[in-house]
């Protein structure tokens, strides 16, 4: 008799558990998961821990607005983290419609994406959550290790080539620049027939297989801007992406893509027309193609 009334006593109790196991988990989450601060860990290599007006660099994890959410994607992004989990603060209660917005928002994910090294930029990047308010993001990144190795070694071969130690900033930037346009094409294959024979849309196929498009090119200018300690980010329209960089507290853009003109005659083309510009010269050179958000880049805001 006791055995029938302790198997009923366990029925009993696993049935109340399962009924009422997401108000006992929400308990739980409450007091005990939620009173351990969420820490992000040390980051890699590439890591900038830049601060920028549209994105800056959290240790809160547990996101209480909008912003701060923007600001753990772009954190964890510059950390160079492939898998990361946080929370919404209990009182933030358009937290997962506000994950879902930016998660499906590809012009705000780029933006972001645009403000860490290109070898921690991303090449898909998922957001997951659970119905506790568990958020979890998945990154696949650009850059593979090995492909990361061999442009790595790439460019400390070409900066021992071009660069003097008698150089300033401005020069050894010039010689970095010539070098890319002097050493790739323009992938207008790719560019207008869709045809994949390179990787022109990173460094690997701008410094490797002298093929470029927009991304190889400004990927390509960005790591020798970081080799440098140039503070820099790359700018993005709608169908173009160059790049921006601070010089003695100035911000100026730098568009190789538009400094390697392509010619009737295939003739290979150095100009300087977009090189180390300001926002005004920018307008009145070409103000198409650069029609960047100001409010997303707004370091580079006229006066």
């Amino acid at each position: 008799m006791k055995k029938y009334f302790v198997l009923i006593f366990v029925l009993i109790l696993f049935g109340f558990t399962w009924a009422f196991r997401k108000p006992i988990y929400e308990l739980y989450r409450k007091h005990f998961i939620k009173r351990e601060e969420i820490v992000l860990g040390a980051g890699n290599n590439y890591q900038r821990k830049n601060d920028f007006n549209y994105v800056s660099i959290t240790s809160d994890f547990t996101p209480k607005t909008k912003e701060d959410i923007r600001n753990i994607y772009y954190t964890v992004l510059d950390a160079g983290k492939t898998t990361f989990s946080f929370y919404c603060d209990e009182e933030y209660k358009t937290c997962l419609d506000d994950v879902n917005d930016l998660a499906n928002n590809q012009k705000e994910l780029s933006a972001i994406n645009n403000y860490v090294h290109p070898f921690n930029s991303f090449k898909h990047i998922e957001t997951t959550y659970d119905e506790y308010g568990k958020i979890t993001l998945d990154v696949e990144k650009l850059y593979n290790e090995n492909d990361i190795e061999i442009i790595k070694a790439k460019v400390d071969e070409i900066e021992n080539e071009i660069w003097k130690d008698s150089m300033g900033i401005e020069d050894k930037i010039k010689e970095a620049h010539n070098y890319i346009i002097n050493h790739s094409k323009y992938d207008k294959e790719r560019s207008d027939n869709k045809i994949v024979n390179y990787k022109s849309d990173s460094a690997y196929g701008t410094l490797l297989e002298g093929y470029s498009l927009c991304g190889g090119y400004t990927d390509s200018m960005a790591l020798f801007l970081e080799d440098l300690h140039v503070k820099n980010f790359k700018v993005s329209s709608e169908n173009h992406v160059w790049n921006a960089l601070l010089l003695n507290n100035n911000w100026y853009h730098l568009d190789l893509t538009w400094d390697d003109p392509i010619t009737n005659t295939g003739e290979d083309i150095l100009e300087y027309n977009f090189f180390l510009i300001d926002s005004k010269e920018l307008k009145e050179l070409e103000a198409e193609e650069h029609l960047y958000d100001e409010e997303i880049y707004s370091e580079l805001k006229e006066g």
